[in-house]
């Protein structure tokens, strides 16, 4: 079975188990480590794989081949996405962010919808080009001048003041304050034609033994983080894996539809029947 996501210490945690062979009934997996910005692609082409890794922000174009599964992915809260300016920038505020150059690390992600949604009520006039580049690239981009802002994702939570970068704006702490809600980063997504159940099953088998054992996936997990500690790499999973990542909930699926709603409302994805984030996706 083909299935791709991030080298990131989240999904490294996550799929540990599963890509070991340790799961019960599983088959075996044809692993792709790709970035957010690739994989979000993928998923709208003929070669999109089974089962993949997406931002939330990209649901809308890919609901007819796939389904979102209730487990798995990055939700929750104080793990939003963070626009940085670089220390002793004349960029403050976020009136000051208008018409700059801002690089965001895909235009289908989480990210970035959520900082247009932030950009609409906080910046007059709206930012001015917006550049696509991979996520482990934004913050020395920024410490080099070549643009004005970047928002990152990631562990860039924990390393931005080692690049000399500020933070203007934390964009996971405006949407809880906006709705209430927890902020909906990474889905998981499989094939409609595929064994949903079971699929489900496996991920969240897999979720629970990397919770139980989770000296057994270190070595997996700082093998694919190698610029990271040992301490960074488990803040990060510490942040990113939480109850959401075992299943949805209510309270998840809620976060999705707001996020989700309020954009197609606004133009910023397709509109889509809402009721296809749920239709092979059962709480369980």
């Amino acid at each position: 079975m083909q299935i791709a996501f991030s080298p990131c210490p989240n999904d490294t945690f996550v799929f540990h188990a599963l890509a070991h062979g340790l799961i019960p009934g599983a088959p075996a997996l044809d692993i792709t480590f790709a970035d957010i910005d690739i994989t979000n692609n993928l998923a709208i082409t003929p070669d999109g794989l089974d089962i993949m890794k997406i931002s939330y922000a990209a649901l809308p174009w890919v609901l007819d081949e796939y389904a979102l599964l209730p487990c798995g992915g990055a939700l929750g809260r104080g793990c939003g996405p963070l626009v940085l300016t670089k220390e002793g920038s004349t960029v403050e505020g976020p009136k000051a962010l208008s018409g700059k150059r801002v690089a965001v690390p895909s235009e289908r992600s989480t990210a970035y919808l959520l900082f247009r949604l932030w950009a609409a009520k906080h910046v007059p006039g709206g930012v001015g080009e917006i550049v696509v580049m991979p996520f482990d690239q934004i913050m020395p981009a920024v410490r080099d001048g070549h643009i004005d802002a970047g928002l990152v994702i990631h562990e860039a939570r924990f390393t931005y003041p080692s690049y000399g970068l500020r933070k203007q704006v934390d964009l996971g702490n405006w949407w809880e304050e906006d709705t209430g809600l927890p902020i909906p980063l990474g889905a998981i997504i499989a094939r409609r034609n595929l064994d949903l159940d079971a699929i489900t099953d496996w991920i969240r088998a897999s979720v629970e033994y990397a919770w139980k054992h989770p000296e057994a996936s270190r070595e997996y997990v700082l093998s694919h983080a190698q610029e990271l500690s040992p301490d960074v790499a488990q803040s990060h999973i510490d942040l990113y894996v939480n109850d959401f990542t075992a299943n949805l909930g209510d309270s998840g699926y809620a976060a999705i539809e707001a996020l989700l709603g309020r954009a197609a409302q606004e133009g910023l994805v397709p509109s889509f029947d809402l009721a296809k984030l749920r239709l092979a996706s059962t709480i369980r």
